[in-house]
């Protein structure tokens, strides 16, 4: 059996599409009708005229696609496909959170859960994280759940206090001050680019900080041919595939080889191939708290950036 050949099959059979985050295998890319980070797939799965949404990402991204798409048939093809960083918050502690910090705003990351984002008063990802917080015009916020990705903002919109909930990436924080350094040191031509899910130390030895579509455009664009990636291999092999493809001379070197979020590459054409078949592993969310995560995505998707 042709795998490839299959999967596009039934996705022309049942009118599906397959939605395909930047950390996946790239073999999943052959079969994907759009790949990018999460604010782009958000996007795409409230644009779509799809009868069944594959989202080939992790847990969050799927209930994120059911809440802008209630209609639609959204299957996850592993289950196993979590987010540790998500893990870290839920709604008893967003709670506990909120009661410290009373009549503040509250943004969450998207890398959170459906009932975190209906406790919450916007949604932001890394791409637009700045200027969704910066068009709030408040002088404080609460940011959950990464510690790290509110930090950066804060650093980049002086006039906002940014109180962040203790969460993490432990997939970015795999990357360390003595990697930078020493890709500097073995490196001096290259760029360093990273991910604002790294530690502040890190972000701040970085020639360029930026989300996983922002770092891939501003490599794209620029005229050097030699850049360290401080965030999940996923995004180098696409850079370094592309850059064959298209014959650019640049090369991607990824700065360490632990930067692999195990959760990402749960998923593969198999899977895939089998929730496509079987329709299984669909997502499900509470209407109630549908409606008001809803809310919490549509104020961000609004905002221009």
């Amino acid at each position: 059996m042709d795998i490839v050949q299959e999967i596009k099959r039934l996705k022309k059979e049942k009118n599906a599409i397959i939605l395909t985050h930047c950390y996946q295998k790239c073999e999943i890319d052959e079969v994907s009708d759009y790949v990018g980070d999460s604010l782009y797939l958000s996007r795409m799965a409230a644009k779509t005229n799809a009868d069944i949404i594959v989202f080939a990402g992790v847990y969050f991204m799927a209930q994120s696609a059911k809440i802008l798409s209630p209609h639609k048939k959204v299957l996850l093809p592993n289950m196993n496909s979590g987010c540790l960083m998500a893990d870290m918050i839920d709604v008893e502690n967003l709670r506990k959170f909120k009661s410290l910090h009373p009549n503040i705003p509250v943004v969450c990351y998207i890398n959170s859960t459906a009932e975190v984002k209906a406790e919450s008063d916007i949604c932001v990802t890394s791409s637009n994280a700045i200027s969704v917080i910066k068009s709030l015009n408040k002088d404080k916020v609460l940011f959950v759940p990464d510690t790290y990705l509110g930090k950066w903002v804060e650093r980049n919109l002086p006039n906002v206090e940014v109180i962040t909930y203790n969460g993490y990436c432990p997939t970015h924080l795999r990357i360390t001050v003595e990697d930078m350094i020493k890709s500097r040191e073995k490196y001096p031509d290259a760029l360093i680019l990273a991910h604002p899910e790294c530690h502040c130390k890190v972000c701040e030895l970085a020639d360029f900080v930026g989300s996983t579509k922002q770092i891939m455009e501003f490599a794209n664009n620029s005229d050097c041919k030699h850049f360290v990636i401080a965030t999940e291999e996923g995004v180098v092999q696409r850079l370094n595939r592309d850059s064959v493809l298209y014959n650019t001379g640049k090369t991607f070197t990824l700065i360490n080889d632990s930067v692999i979020c195990p959760n990402m590459k749960e998923n593969s054409l198999e899977d895939i191939y089998n929730v496509l078949l079987t329709e299984r592993n669909e997502i499900n969310i509470n209407e109630s708290v549908r409606i008001k995560a809803k809310e919490c995505i549509e104020k961000m998707l609004t905002v221009n950036i």
